[in-house]
């Protein structure tokens, strides 16, 4: 890993999965005054990555991938080729970069070590690390006790169809990566990034140790709240909602600043995307709130679309967003924080 540090570098840590923190990665790398830390969860068991997971016994290599190409300092060519998909055969959908990192770790007989052979090869600028170093599967138990076992089982299944609170809670006792805990206590600013609250952020909370290094840190602590809710899992949710659900995980009043979207959509592009959820409002301050909200434009300004070959080979393309964050509006605010 990249492990030359200026004494004079902010230590910044995202915490997240795979698309959400692509998008904060790649605006931050642009920045040469950040040392940057990315803590990744280690639940994804859908696509290409969980038939790796299945097949091979290895940790799921899909939104550590993601990470690693957004804080690359490689060429275009070489991020490129660590995104490509095979098209038919036996290994349709399955992701270049994810076989490669999947073949150092067997090679490297370690999940460390092959993860540091391939920051060299990317030339990774920051550190990019699983949030725990042992297999996690992800229990969702809905209110009335039907319970859903993976994080892909319940991603499909539309859980609006179970009204009433849910609990996202770990399969297996597994222990935080002490790489990831000595990040938090040396950050000096940690974001939480956007993404599917309960699949993609919400597990990074699970392994032991992780919430109360989360508490403990003296950083400032900042959640960029999602654009989107996703139809099925976050339906009505405002902006307090997510920030609450993310605390019964994480800790009470730990979030210090929110990022909230102020820019609405125009009703076409909303009616475009209704089948997969509506807009995040900000919704009625709860009582006792106590962090503050930085409401900007943070909305990119073209609607985001996959290739062609993409949705023809991306086994989850029909979850991928159509509006995203703006990289470079969210490193300008996350930045100004510092």
């Amino acid at each position: 890993m990249n492990m030359k540090v200026s004494s004079s570098q902010k230590k910044v840590v995202t915490i997240g999965g795979g698309t959400g923190s692509f998008t904060v990665l790649s605006g931050l790398r642009d920045y040469p005054s950040l040392d940057i830390t990315a803590i990744v969860s280690m639940t994804d068991d859908g696509g290409s990555t969980g038939k790796l997971r299945d097949e091979y016994g290895v940790l799921p290599p899909g939104d550590i991938r993601q990470c690693l190409v957004a804080l690359s300092e490689s060429s275009d060519e070489l991020r490129k080729l660590f995104s490509f998909r095979f098209s038919g055969g036996t290994m349709h959908g399955q992701n270049l970069g994810n076989i490669i990192i999947s073949g150092a770790e067997k090679a490297e007989k370690s999940f460390t070590k092959g993860l540091e052979l391939i920051h060299k090869v990317l030339a990774v600028r920051g550190r990019v690390i699983p949030v725990c170093l042992e297999g996690l599967r992800m229990i969702t138990t809905l209110e009335g006790g039907k319970i859903v076992h993976g994080e892909d089982a319940a991603e499909c299944l539309d859980i609006s169809a179970f009204p009433g609170d849910r609990t996202i809670s770990a399969k297996e006792s597994v222990s935080a990566n002490p790489q990831a805990l000595d990040a938090l206590a040396e950050a000096e600013l940690i974001v939480v990034c956007p993404g599917t609250i309960h699949a993609s952020i919400i597990p990074n909370f699970l392994p032991k140790g992780m919430s109360e290094a989360f508490k403990k840190s003296k950083a400032k602590k900042v959640f960029i709240c999602n654009l989107m809710n996703k139809h099925g899992q976050t339906n009505g949710y405002t902006m307090h909602d997510h920030v609450a659900e993310i605390e019964k995980y994480a800790g009470k009043n730990t979030i210090e600043y929110v990022i909230f979207n102020s820019r609405q959509s125009s009703p076409e592009l909303l009616k475009k995307y209704q089948s997969e959820g509506e807009q995040v409002y900000l919704g009625t301050s709860p009582f006792g709130v106590k962090y503050k909200i930085i409401k900007a434009d943070i909305i990119a300004d073209r609607l985001h679309k996959l290739s062609k070959d993409s949705k023809e080979t991306d086994l989850l393309h029909a979850q991928r967003t159509l509006i995203r964050h703006d990289t470079k509006k969210l490193a300008k605010i996350i930045t100004g924080l510092l």
